[in-house]
C-alpha cells in the first residue's frame, strides 16, 4: 500500500499523475463533487444565517466509501482537485466527509499535468483557501435560493408542465437572446445604392487587369440614376495616390471564452463540445488548465515558445510580448490556455487533434512578429461632376504571425468592404478607361442572432458568469426549451441594379438569397413569455448590471473582502419581498395574442401558450362547442405568426381521407397531437410536425394502435388487452385498467400472469361497485366518504333527495335512478 493518497477529480487525470509520482503515491478520483445541497426542501436554513445542509448523493456513496477506506490506510492524504473555486470547494467537501483537518491537509495545485509541474506542486503544498470555498458556496446557495423561489412561481402562474425553471444567470442569458430576436423582428431594412466603377489598367507584367473603385452611396434609385446620368461622357483620371505602411498584430493567447468563440468560428464546435475536448486534452497532459480568464503566460512557457518560433521560422518571425488582463478579476497567477510542450505541433488522437492544433497555432502566433502591409489608396476624379471614386489595394510585405494563424471574426464584425487585393501600378494624372459604372441596391442588415460563441462573448463583456459557468448556462437554457439552436432558411429578395456602359444606362432587377443562418440561438415562445414575466416582477434579477455586480461580490468573497452570508442576506431580503408580492398580486401568464376572427364560425383566433407548447386556438373554452387547436410549427412564433399563416395550419389539418369507412383528420389537443379516426383518437409522438402527417402516415399510426389494442388473452369470456400509459404498463379487462408490477415480464405475459392480475384486481374492487352498467359507462361506487355516481369521467355525489356533481359540468346529463 502506498504511503500517500492523492485525490483528484477525474480518473483520466489520476492515471496520468500516478505515472509521474511513482510508487509512493496512490492517485484516486472522486469523480467531481461528492456532496451537494439537499434536494428535499431548499437545503438551506435561512433563519440560521443561510446555513447549508449537504448530503452525499446516492450515486456517490460507493466512491466516498472507497475513499474513506483508502484514507484510513494511508499515512497522508493530499488533495489535488482543480485550481478554480469549484475545485477548492470539492477539496473542502472531501475534508468534511473523510474527517480531514482543512488547516493541516496538504493541498496542491498545478496549471498543467507535466512531470516538472506535478513534482514542483508536491514540493510546495499549501493549505485550503477557505475564501475560495466560501465564494463557491455563496454562488451555489444564492443560485439555489433563486431557483427554489422563482421556479414554483412559474408553475403556479403558467399552465405548463412543471419543468419550468428560473435561474440567476440562465434567465439573463435568455433575456439577451429574446431582446435580440425582438430587435431583429422590429428591424426595417433601408436600401441604399452602392456605386462601383470597373476600370482597366496594365499590371507589372504589362497584362491588362480590371480593378474596382467605390463612390459615395446614393440614398434612392432616383439619386443613383441622376449620378449615373451626370457621368455620361465623362473621362476618369487618377487625381491622388497615397501609399501608407500598415501592420496587424496577433491576438492574445486563449482564455476559456476566446477558445469557445474561435472553436465555433473555425471548427463549428458548440461550447459544450469545446469544453469536453479541452478537458480531455488537459487531463492527458497536452494543454494547461482550460477554465481561465487570464492571458498571462509563465516565463517558462514564454521561453519554450520563443525557442520553437525561432527554430521553425527564424528569429525575424519572433517578437516577445507580455499580455495584460483586461478583466480585473482575472488572476495573474493563472495562465492562458496553451500547449504544455510547444514542440508538439500536433497529437495522435484524431478526435482532439483539431482543437489542439488551434490552441498551438494561437499560442505560437501570440509571440510572433506583426504582419507588415502596404496600403495604397487612389482617388479617381470624374470630369463631368465634382465626385470622386476611391480604389484601395493592400499588399502583404511580411507575413509575420499570419504564417501560422489568422483570427476569425463574428458576423456582426464583418463589413461589406470591397475586396482589397493588389492594385495595378497607377500614376497621378493617368487616364483610366471605364468598363462599367454600376449602382447596386444594398440593404441595411439587422443585428446578427447570437451563436453560442457570440453569446459567451456578450456575457463576458457584461461581466455575467465566469469561465466555469458559460457552457452549463447555455446547456441549461437549451435543455429547458427556453432557447432553440437551429438553422434558418433564407428568403429570396429582389434588388435593383443600374448600369452605365458605353454612355447608356440600363436597369435590371436581380434576385438574392438573404437571411439564411446556421446554428443560431432562437428564443422559444416559452422563453419569450417567461422572460417578460420575470422582467415585470423581478427586474433586479433580470438586470444585466445587477447580475454583473453579484459576480463582483463573489470575487470579493474569494479575496476575503466580504463575508459570504452577509452578501447573501443583502440579496435575500428584498428578493423575498418581491417573491411574496408576486405570488399574491401577479396574474397568470397568458402569453396570448389575438390574430383575428374566423370567418366561418365567427370565433376569435388566438395564438397562445398551451400546456404542450405554442398553439393557435379558434374559439373559447367557455363555449359549448370545443375549441379547435393547431400546433405552431418550429420556425414560427406567437409574436410573429400572421392570421393567414395561422388559418393555413387548420387547412393543412383538415380531412386526410378515410380508412375502413371512417374519416381521418389530424389535430392538436390539450395532451398533444393526435389522429382522429371516426370517433377514436390516436396519439401522435409529441413534437411531430402535423404538416408532415399525410394519409399513409396517419394510417400507419392507426394500424400501430390496432396492433397495440389487439386482445392478448381472455378472462371470464371477455377480452384482455395491454398497453403502456403515463403510470407504466397495464392490462385492460372489462373496462378496468390493471397496473403490471415490475416483477412480471410485461412483453411476455402469460395467461396465468394475466389471470393472477385480474383476480387480484377483482378481489380488491369487490366492494367498489354498488351497481354497474358497463355498456352505458355508468356506475354507482363506494367512495372514501360516501357513495358516488360515475358517468364516464364525471363524478356525482349521492344525497338522499338529489344529486350534486362533485365537479359540476356546464350541462349535467339528465339521469334517472331507482336505487
Amino acid at each position: 500500500m502506498a504511503k500517500n493518497l492523492l485525490i483528484v477529480e477525474s480518473p483520466a487525470k489520476a492515471k496520468t499523475i500516478e505515472k509521474i509520482l511513482g510508487k509512493d503515491f496512490q492517485v484516486k478520483s472522486c469523480f467531481g463533487h461528492i456532496r451537494d445541497l439537499e434536494k428535499a426542501g431548499m437545503g438551506i436554513n435561512i433563519e440560521k444565517n443561510f446555513e447549508p445542509s449537504y448530503i452525499v448523493p446516492a450515486d456517490k456513496e460507493k466512491v466516498v466509501s472507497e475513499l474513506k477506506r483508502l484514507a484510513k490506510s494511508s499515512e497522508e492524504v493530499w488533495l489535488a482537485t482543480d485550481e478554480d473555486r469549484e475545485g477548492e470547494a470539492i477539496s473542502w467537501h472531501l475534508c468534511e466527509v473523510l474527517g480531514l483537518n482543512p488547516k493541516t491537509t496538504k493541498r496542491i495545485v498545478f496549471h498543467e499535468i507535466t512531470k516538472p509541474a506535478i513534482q514542483d506542486a508536491v514540493k510546495n503544498p499549501r493549505k485550503l483557501d477557505m475564501n475560495l470555498v466560501m465564494a463557491q458556496q455563496a454562488r451555489r446557495i444564492l443560485d439555489r435560493i433563486v431557483g427554489f423561489e422563482l421556479s414554483p412561481i412559474l408553475w403556479r402562474k403558467m399552465s405548463m408542465r412543471n419543468n419550468l425553471s428560473a435561474g440567476r444567470v440562465q434567465s439573463v442569458a435568455v433575456r439577451l437572446i429574446a431582446e435580440r430576436e425582438r430587435e431583429i423582428n422590429a428591424f426595417t431594412p433601408i436600401s441604399t445604392f452602392k456605386i462601383e466603377g470597373l476600370f482597366s489598367a496594365k499590371d507589372v507584367t504589362d497584362k491588362l487587369v480590371t480593378f474596382s473603385a467605390e463612390g459615395k452611396k446614393q440614398n434612392t434609385p432616383d439619386d443613383a440614376e441622376a449620378f449615373l446620368k451626370s457621368c455620361i461622357g465623362a473621362t476618369y483620371k487618377v487625381s491622388d495616390i497615397q501609399v501608407k505602411p500598415g501592420k496587424r498584430s496577433p491576438a492574445p493567447p486563449f482564455t476559456t471564452s476566446t477558445l469557445q468563440q474561435e472553436a465555433a468560428r473555425k471548427l463549428g464546435y458548440g461550447v459544450a463540445r469545446t469544453m469536453q475536448i479541452a478537458q480531455r486534452l488537459y487531463e492527458n497532459g497536452y494543454i494547461t488548465y482550460m477554465r481561465t480568464d487570464s492571458v498571462n503566460l509563465s516565463n517558462t512557457a514564454l521561453g519554450d515558445i520563443t525557442n520553437t518560433v525561432k527554430s521553425m521560422y527564424g528569429k525575424d518571425y519572433h517578437q516577445f510580448r507580455k499580455y495584460k488582463n483586461k478583466n480585473e478579476s482575472a488572476q495573474e497567477a493563472h495562465e492562458a490556455i496553451r500547449p504544455t510542450y510547444m514542440s508538439n505541433s500536433t497529437i495522435q488522437e484524431a478526435e482532439w487533434q483539431r482543437l489542439y492544433e488551434l490552441i498551438w497555432k494561437r499560442t505560437m502566433a501570440c509571440q510572433m512578429s506583426d504582419a507588415e502591409l502596404e496600403k495604397t489608396t487612389a482617388k479617381i476624379s470624374i470630369s463631368t461632376n465634382k465626385e470622386e471614386l476611391t480604389a484601395s489595394g493592400e499588399v502583404l510585405k511580411f507575413d509575420g504571425f499570419l504564417k501560422v494563424y489568422r483570427e476569425d471574426k463574428d458576423e456582426d464584425e464583418l463589413e461589406e468592404a470591397a475586396n482589397e487585393g493588389m492594385l495595378p501600378p497607377l500614376t497621378v494624372g493617368q487616364q483610366l478607361p471605364l468598363k462599367e459604372l454600376k449602382a447596386t441596391e444594398r440593404f441595411s442588415r439587422p443585428p446578427a442572432r447570437y451563436s453560442e460563441a457570440s453569446l459567451v462573448k456578450k456575457l463576458e463583456e457584461l461581466g455575467i458568469g465566469r469561465p466555469s459557468t458559460y457552457a452549463p448556462t447555455i446547456s441549461t437554457v437549451l435543455k429547458r426549451g427556453y432557447v432553440e439552436k437551429r438553422d434558418k432558411e433564407g428568403t429570396v429578395r429582389n434588388f435593383r441594379v443600374l448600369s452605365l456602359k458605353k454612355d447608356a444606362i440600363s436597369k435590371v432587377t436581380e434576385k438574392e438569397n438573404t437571411g439564411a443562418e446556421k446554428s443560431k440561438l432562437f428564443p422559444s415562445d416559452l422563453g419569450l413569455v417567461v422572460t417578460d414575466f420575470l422582467i415585470q416582477y423581478f427586474d433586479d434579477i433580470m438586470d444585466y448590471s445587477f447580475t454583473a455586480r453579484i459576480e463582483e461580490e463573489f470575487d470579493e468573497v474569494a479575496e476575503g473582502k466580504m463575508k459570504w452570508n452577509s452578501m447573501i442576506d443583502d440579496f435575500y431580503t428584498p428578493f423575498k419581498k418581491d417573491v411574496e408580492k408576486t405570488i399574491e398580486n401577479a396574474e397568470r401568464i397568458k402569453g396570448e395574442r389575438e390574430l383575428g376572427t374566423d370567418a366561418e364560425s365567427g370565433k376569435p383566433v388566438v395564438a397562445r401558450m398551451g400546456r404542450y407548447g405554442p398553439m393557435i386556438q379558434i374559439g373559447s373554452a367557455d363555449e359549448e362547442e370545443k375549441p379547435r387547436f393547431a400546433k405552431i410549427p418550429t420556425g414560427q412564433s406567437i409574436e410573429t405568426i400572421t392570421f393567414e399563416e395561422a388559418m393555413a395550419l387548420f387547412g393543412a389539418q383538415g380531412s386526410l381521407g378515410s380508412y375502413e369507412g371512417k374519416e381521418i383528420s389530424v389535430n392538436v389537443g390539450r395532451f398533444g397531437p393526435y389522429v382522429k379516426w371516426g370517433d377514436d383518437f390516436i396519439s401522435i409522438p409529441r413534437g411531430t410536425d402535423l404538416a408532415t402527417v399525410d394519409l399513409d402516415k396517419a394510417i400507419h399510426y392507426i394500424k400501430a394502435k390496432q396492433v397495440a389494442d389487439a386482445p392478448v388473452g381472455n378472462y371470464d369470456g371477455k377480452a384482455i388487452t395491454k398497453g403502456k400509459g403515463r403510470f407504466g404498463p397495464f392490462i385492460k379487462w372489462d373496462g378496468m385498467f390493471i397496473n403490471v408490477p415490475a416483477r412480471y415480464k410485461f412483453d411476455n405475459l402469460s395467461q396465468q400472469d394475466m389471470d393472477e392480475l385480474i383476480e387480484a384486481k377483482v378481489k380488491k374492487e369487490a366492494n367498489r361497485y354498488i351497481h354497474r352498467w358497463p355498456e352505458e359507462n355508468i356506475s354507482v361506487e363506494n367512495d372514501r366518504w360516501a357513495p358516488i355516481i360515475k358517468f364516464g369521467k364525471r363524478r356525482y355525489a349521492c344525497q338522499r333527495k338529489k344529486m350534486i356533481p362533485a365537479t359540476a359540468p356546464k350541462k349535467p346529463p339528465l339521469l334517472r335512478w331507482k336505487i
